[in-house]
């Protein structure tokens, strides 16, 4: 949904009626993940994609037809069903959508989560899928973590039981930045499955600290905030850590690395950051992954030779870091693409990063087998994973 947000939030400030498609649902080589979203609003304005092109048509008369009605609608499309072979959907997969209306009398807490995405405050929607009472499907919950607005309204004897359990759900998710369905009971009960819940996480960005405001640090600053990170850049030298050197977007900040990074190490740094050292100089790099190590970073890639790696991990076990942290660390940096010009090495890097973060391979496709799209989101290598081969 952030996608499309400034067209969204326009249509609800002025009180038109639009229909949001969400997928909440894929399999095998679905070409989107859950939480891709569509919308069709006033003027048949379409904005957004669920499926690469392959039924938005479809999924363009569903939302008419849910605004029409006041009604959601879930929809599966797959490779067998002929329907959706006759609109497109070709990849092999499966996608589910909700197609629900949405306006500001159907939905009074859309406009309060809309901002809050719009400035990366957490915040998480539970929105109704399946229940014995098909009236409540599409009925949605907003959860933040010191309030929630809405009720699911499923359950004989009120919602109260499962408001409750979908918003502890809710919030242990958004800790996580999940995304995924969940099932209950009619009142909450967490082994029962009359009642199908989409919960969708809208986290913070995760962050890309890159360490060296060298000419490398531009394009890897460039390229992470293109792929959705918030960017910070951060180095001693106040003559190469100067705004005018990146893009508006990135963050810039003069301070040493290791202080920078201790600094916000127990607030702003998770499994989902990215730490990418570029300095190649022992007195920046060495209590910088000392630091760097001790965080719970997925990963942690440093730029140099190998000779110089070699030097640099000598110099960390002298300052007493293990080998099982060292095995942490992606050195080389980058993914054997044969790079050679610093937008070509921001490239290796950022595909390293994506495989990290969603367990790839860094294989050709050409080579591989079975499901494009991988496993589930989430997916992490293990912290040893082995490093990449770029010299």
């Amino acid at each position: 949904m952030r996608e499309i947000l400034p067209a969204l939030r326009r249509w609800y400030a002025a009180g038109a009626e639009f229909g949001l498609a969400t997928v909440v649902g894929v399999t095998r080589s679905a070409p989107r993940a859950p939480g891709a979203a569509m919308a069709v609003g006033p003027g048949d304005e379409v904005v957004g994609s669920v499926s690469g092109g392959c039924v938005e048509g479809a999924v363009f008369e569903l939302a008419q037809e849910v605004v029409r009605t006041g009604r959601a609608r879930l929809a599966t499309f797959g490779y067998s069903d002929d329907d959706a072979f006759a609109v497109g959907l070709t990849c092999g997969g499966e996608i589910t959508l909700l197609v629900r209306p949405v306006s500001a009398a159907l939905d009074p807490a859309f406009g309060a989560v809309a901002e809050s995405v719009a400035e990366q405050r957490p915040v998480a929607l539970a929105t109704v899928l399946a229940a014995p009472d098909d009236t409540t499907v599409g009925s949605v919950l907003a959860v933040w973590p010191d309030r929630v607005e809405g009720s699911l309204g499923a359950g004989p004897l009120g919602a109260e039981g499962l408001d409750a359990a979908v918003t502890a759900d809710a919030r242990g998710e958004l800790a996580q930045g999940v995304t995924a369905q969940r099932h209950y009971g009619p009142n909450g009960e967490r082994r029962m499955d009359q009642v199908t819940v989409f919960l969708e996480s809208f986290a913070p960005p995760p962050r890309l600290l890159v360490f060296g405001a060298i000419d490398f640090a531009a394009a890897v600053a460039d390229l992470g905030a293109f792929l959705g990170y918030r960017v910070t850049v951060c180095d001693a030298r106040p003559v190469f850590a100067t705004a005018r050197r990146f893009p508006p977007q990135v963050e810039v900040v003069v301070d040493w690395p290791h202080r920078y990074l201790a600094s916000i190490a127990e607030t702003e740094v998770s499994r989902s950051t990215a730490i990418c050292v570029l300095t190649h100089d022992p007195k920046f790099d060495v209590p910088l992954l000392e630091v760097a190590l001790r965080t719970p970073a997925t990963y942690i890639g440093v730029m140099g030779s190998r000779r110089t790696h070699e030097d640099r991990l000598a110099r960390l076990r002298d300052a007493g870091v293990d080998d099982a942290a060292l095995a942490r660390l992606r050195a080389p940096i980058g993914l054997d693409l044969g790079a050679r010009t610093p937008e070509e090495v921001a490239v290796s890097i950022a595909a390293e990063i994506v495989s990290t973060r969603w367990g790839g391979t860094g294989t050709a496709l050409s080579a591989t087998t079975g499901a494009v799209h991988g496993p589930a989101p989430h997916a992490q290598p293990p912290a040893n994973a082995p490093t990449s081969a770029r010299s």
